[in-house]
């Protein structure tokens, strides 16, 4: 099933299931008022969500309406816990060599994560607000996965029952920024605005064995100003899946329902298959020619994400914003 968030007003908005090709929707709050209250509840409210969104396929819901991207919030407008990950240790290494820094080893062994902001998340239809071009504007194109509560020291082979929804990101990163703030020695703040998820969350089962085994098994694609910039496969060169990154997680922690756990930017070492980021074409061009030429964004640029399954059909429905002046 597939579920969404209406913009309503609120804080954490109307909850809705949403039909399998993204044109129509009903009210779930007959069953939770809103995404995080079914995941507070989850082991009662799945079975409910799940027969409502068999009743919108068959066309049996009272109260149905044409599902609209634009008047979605991302699933969860906020969420107790949102904690990216840098999975693609081959990115890391990229961004390190562009600047002439060795990448420890234990990169390759260790899990690289950060604990993000997640009160206010903005919807995938929103702009993208920053106050000057000057911060070197940057998407990052991810996946994240949504849990129910997890206990804390939770293997690796135990995670994959505590992943219960699926999004796709768009971690907008403010470049010039960062590495100051890193070089504090204390990780990310302004260098990291407010993040963008997909309009809908969906369960595992809607990509059937497109998600499997931590992984996803397709294409994120990433346009900018209309044209293709990148889609890598998500199953290539992950060095850590989300099974990993649960487990790398929990090994102090328990993690509350609602959870929200980024893969960090999608990238493979076959090139051709372009970027997730700007950040990596830049460094690319450094590389290559001693100094980047493809600039971040300016306001009134548009980025769009998505991902599709096997028959070209969108399964999340895309983040396509615009970066504007805040």
């Amino acid at each position: 099933m597939k579920l969404a968030s209406l913009k309503d007003g609120t804080r954490d908005g109307t909850l809705l299931v949403v039909s399998s090709d993204l044109t129509r929707a009903a009210p779930a709050t007959a069953i939770a008022p809103t995404l995080q209250a079914a995941l507070d509840q989850w082991s009662d409210a799945e079975a409910a969500l799940a027969a409502l969104a068999r009743k919108l396929e068959n066309g049996t819901v009272d109260g149905e309406f044409a599902f609209e991207p634009a008047n979605v919030s991302s699933p969860l407008p906020r969420a107790y816990h949102w904690v990216d990950g840098s999975a693609y240790v081959n990115h890391v290494e990229l961004v390190r060599k562009a600047r002439g820094a060795e990448m420890p080893d234990s990169f390759w062994h260790d899990p690289l994560v950060y604990q993000g902001g997640s009160d206010d998340f903005i919807g995938p239809r929103d702009d993208i607000l920053v106050p000057s071009e000057e911060f070197g504007i940057d998407m990052e194109s991810e996946t994240a996965i949504i849990t129910d509560d997890v206990p804390m020291g939770t293997a690796a082979e135990d995670a994959a029952r505590h992943i219960k929804l699926l999004m796709i990101v768009n971690d907008v990163s403010l470049r010039n920024l960062i590495p100051n703030e890193l070089a504090k020695g204390f990780g990310f703040y302004q260098g990291k605005p407010s993040t963008a998820f997909s309009p809908v969350a969906v369960t595992p089962d809607e990509l059937g064995e497109a998600f499997s085994d931590g992984l996803f098994h397709l294409p994120l694609r990433t346009w900018l100003n209309g044209k293709l910039i990148g889609q890598p496969d998500c199953d290539v060169d992950m060095t850590f899946n989300f099974h990993q990154l649960i487990a790398h997680v929990t090994k102090t922690r328990r993690l509350g329902a609602g959870t929200i756990v980024g893969s960090g930017t999608v990238s493979n070492y076959d090139r051709s298959k372009g970027a997730s980021c700007l950040a990596e074409i830049r460094m690319l061009e450094t590389i290559e020619h001693g100094k980047p030429t493809t600039p971040f964004m300016k306001f009134g640029d548009t980025v769009r994400v998505e991902m599709l399954d096997a028959q070209e059909r969108s399964i999340f429905g895309a983040i396509d914003q615009r970066v504007a002046r805040g």
